[in-house]
């Protein structure tokens, strides 16, 4: 079976594509290296002892998916590639529609055409937006979305959905993440963020390794334990796993199923701070800093729907989290 990773050059996509060769598929990798790196191919081929097709591409350009799609037989699509960074959807909103969304109809067109009608889409727990009560479910109301980022991931869910109501063939699968952190055992690939990390791991990361100097916590008065945000952190390969699982279930039927990936255990900041510098030995410097617009207090998962149908269970903890996290942090202070 040939699967195309978009966006296989990526944090997700990496790790994804490991376990895609570990597990005995053929993969043909897209990026346009916009957020992600070539060094992470070469390493993806280390790791695996395996060799890939690669275009280098933009989902939005439908003249080259259509050469993909017909220069290679491709059984199923995972979609990863698109702008993630939450503040800069705020600042940027139209870039963000225009590639997340639009970058996505213009994938979809070329599927259909090519007659290919099975995609694991990348979503996320931010589509749950701010009224719904931990731990999320996936019966639970989306929308209410807080930034533009997760608001592309709620539109592009909602035409996925009406692509299947209007051609019962596809099978699409939305799988919505909640926190991915750590890296590949071997601290070859991992997160590789451009510039100053959008997302807390990266920034704990290189302040442990003297790339930044402190880490801002963004409040310390919310209703959790110790004051400070909860969230569900997964390793990036339980995270990888699921895709696996997802699209061996997408090449035998069809239909939309959404499955939430993520452990059903909440960490706070400062516990994830705490157990970095347990797996580092390193102490973080960091100060508390003013709430940020559209932070809620606490988001974990209820996966048992993966676990059910999917056979999926995240196995990695927060300790093992952050040591594979500072394993490849260490060996690649600078990134890539």
């Amino acid at each position: 079976m040939s699967i195309l990773v978009t966006g296989g050059a990526g944090y997700i996509g990496s790790h994804t594509c490991v376990e895609l060769l570990n597990a005995g598929y053929d993969i043909i990798v897209l990026d346009n290296f916009y957020n992600s790196n070539r060094e992470s191919l070469k390493r993806i081929k280390e790791i695996t002892n395996k060799d890939f097709k690669f275009y280098e591409a933009d989902i939005r350009d439908k003249k080259a998916l259509e050469e993909i799609f017909k220069n290679e037989k491709i059984d199923a699509v995972i979609h990863f590639a698109a702008l993630k960074a939450v503040g800069e959807s705020c600042v940027k909103p139209l870039e963000y529609y225009e590639n997340n969304v639009g970058g996505t109809i213009t994938l979809c067109q070329a599927m259909k055409e090519a007659g290919c009608k099975k995609i694991v889409f990348s979503s996320s727990a931010t589509v749950y937006g701010m009224n719904n009560h931990v731990p999320f479910v996936e019966t639970m109301t989306t929308g209410g979305t807080t930034n533009p980022y997760g608001t592309t991931k709620y539109f592009i869910e909602r035409i996925l959905m009406d692509i299947y109501d209007s051609d019962n063939d596809w099978n699409i699968t939305i799988l919505r993440y909640f926190n991915p952190i750590g890296a590949h055992e071997s601290g070859r690939i991992g997160e590789n963020p451009n510039g100053i990390p959008n997302n807390l791991m990266p920034y704990i990361a290189q302040v442990a390794v003297g790339k930044l100097e402190c880490l801002s916590v963004f409040g310390d008065n919310y209703d959790t334990p110790d004051g400070t945000g909860v969230r569900d952190y997964i390793h990036v390969v339980d995270l990888a796993i699921g895709h696996i699982k997802a699209v061996a279930k997408a090449l035998e039927s069809s239909g939309v199923n959404v499955y939430n990936l993520g452990t059903g255990v909440g960490c706070s900041v400062l516990e994830l701070v705490k157990a970095f510098e347990k797996a580092s030995g390193i102490k973080i410097n960091y100060k508390i800093a003013p709430r940020r617009d559209g932070d809620i207090a606490t988001c974990y998962a209820d996966a048992s729907k993966a676990r059910n149908e999917l056979g999926w269970i995240a196995q990695r903890g927060i300790d093992e989290m952050c040591e594979d996290t500072w394993r490849f942090q260490k060996n690649n202070p600078n990134g890539y």
